[in-house]
């Protein structure tokens, strides 16, 4: 749990100029379209992944303010990440999933990469939790 307003946490996490602030190995990300965020917004990415420089341009498929954000890229493989925010008692609730399929090296090395997946999430939220959470309130 985040101890903020779901509004303020769909606001930060949904921006992709906070990316590289806590999603980690994100090293670069800037939107290709024009705002608002929404549906059909193009986000590039440049992330560190097992050593590896990656480029990758999800778009947002489904887009709820404040509740959901769901992007689609298709290289270097398919993937779908959506994020979930949901209001609990004396904060936010946000939910990440993954899901991806690979080809050459990252078919390969599929069940190690779901399990480093599933850790770099948990700690992307925690890093967005004491993110948040040290701002000073407005």
């Amino acid at each position: 749990m985040i101890n903020k307003p779901r509004d303020e946490v769909a606001a930060f996490a949904s921006d992709p100029d906070n990316d590289p602030a806590w999603i980690g190995g994100i090293v670069e990300a800037k939107t290709l379209t024009d705002p608002p965020f929404s549906k059909g917004t193009k986000v590039a990415r440049v992330a560190s992944f097992l050593g590896r420089r990656m480029e990758y341009e999800p778009e947002v498929v489904e887009y709820e303010a404040g509740a959901l954000v769901s992007m689609k890229a298709e290289t270097p493989f398919p993937m779908t990440i959506r994020y979930t925010f949901a209001d609990v008692q004396g904060g936010t609730k946000m939910t990440i999933r993954v899901q991806g399929g690979g080809s050459g090296f990252y078919s390969v090395a599929a069940p190690l990469l779901a399990m480093m997946v599933r850790r770099n999430v948990s700690q992307d939220l925690n890093r967005l939790k004491e993110l948040l959470e040290s701002e000073a309130p407005e």
